[in-house]
């Protein structure tokens, strides 16, 4: 990505963010809300945050735990968990969080591991995450559906909105990954209108290449296919996952001393505004996510800690990981370019 295009994105990123806060505490006692926060139990604070940690973490582990299993060359669970936090800044500072997968991709590719090896564990972590996503939404949907209408109120049409806009992704990542062909057509498409735009030239090497990637895609969606106990493992791994964001504003509520509202009411109704904005072309899912929530938890937690709530939650879910993503991406920027640097003093 060009430095234009990333200066674009973070500022629309940063934008977003300042509307964000200057809505939410436009007319309100900052002192007060700050009050309420400093007094929430730092026990639950730090089981919070470990939830938000291992949220990341998780992601990691399932990319290392196919991706080892799928070729020789073993990468250290440290480095797959490094790819998780560099997934997660980027996503986070995109629309639809379509920027994490690709630059996940060029870090996997540039520490030696095959672009279709890469590909089909990203494609499969995305596929697995999604469905959960789905089920889970379905489920809330069919055995809560009384409870959850009152609770989301106007929000409801937004819910299905967005567990839609999840099983359109799904049938699309999966119609990709069964169907290699796709990818084949696709990309020669793309080929003829480079060349018409005479952005590339004619080559019958660059085909090859195409070829031999098609080859190498349908080898490692085969090998997924015949290992389906590893596929059962990361769809239960990826349910926790889930999970952990769920609790993590369960924990908050615990965490400010409030009662009232039962475990899974708190996690059902965080669960439901995450699928609600999972997929809506924000940065990050910034605004709508903390105004539904204002909504939906307008019940659960009392009028002086519905905001510190929502700023704790919030800030440790999403901004805290941010931060943390964002120290990976610098650090792994700066090794890169010091390894860069002795290859030109070595060369010269």
């Amino acid at each position: 990505m060009s430095g234009r295009k990333k200066a674009i994105q973070i500022a629309i990123f940063l934008a977003v963010m300042l509307l964000t806060f200057y809505a939410l505490f436009s007319g309100r006692d900052l002192g007060e809300i700050a009050r309420a926060v400093v007094g929430m139990s730092p026990f639950y604070l730090i089981l919070s945050v470990l939830l938000a940690v291992f949220f990341v973490c998780a992601e990691g582990c399932m990319i290392w735990y196919l991706l080892n299993a799928m070729k020789d060359k073993k990468n250290s669970l440290f480095r797959c968990i490094q790819y998780s936090f560099i997934g997660f800044f980027y996503s986070g500072i995109t629309p639809s969080a379509t920027g994490g997968q690709p630059v996940q991709l060029y870090y996997m590719n540039k520490d030696g591991n095959s672009v279709s090896d890469s590909t089909v564990v990203l494609m499969t972590v995305a596929a697995v995450y999604k469905f959960v996503l789905v089920i889970i939404g379905f489920g809330i949907l069919i055995f809560w559906q009384a409870p959850l209408r009152r609770e989301l109120n106007h929000y409801f049409p937004l819910f299905i909105f967005g567990l839609m806009l999840n099983v359109i992704l799904v049938v699309l990542i999966l119609g990709v990954m069964l169907f290699p062909e796709i990818i084949r057509k696709t990309a020669f498409f793309f080929e003829r209108i480079f060349i018409r735009m005479k952005i590339w030239k004619k080559s019958g090497a660059r085909r090859e290449r195409i070829d031999a990637f098609i080859g190498n895609y349908q080898q490692a969606v085969a090998w997924l296919g015949s290992h389906r106990g590893r596929l059962a493992g990361v769809t239960v791994m990826t349910f926790f996952q889930r999970c952990s964001v769920f609790l993590l504003t369960y924990m908050v509520y615990l965490g400010f001393g409030q009662t009232g509202s039962g475990a899974v009411k708190v996690i059902l109704l965080q669960a439901s505004v995450y699928i609600a904005v999972d997929m809506l072309p924000l940065p990050g899912a910034q605004g709508i996510t903390e105004l539904m929530y204002q909504a939906v938890f307008a019940n659960v937690f009392t009028a002086a800690y519905l905001i510190p709530s929502m700023l704790v939650s919030r800030g440790i879910n999403f901004y805290f990981l941010l931060v943390m993503s964002l120290a990976v991406v610098l650090v792994n920027r700066f090794a890169s370019d010091r390894k860069s640097n002795r290859v030109r003093q070595v060369d010269n």
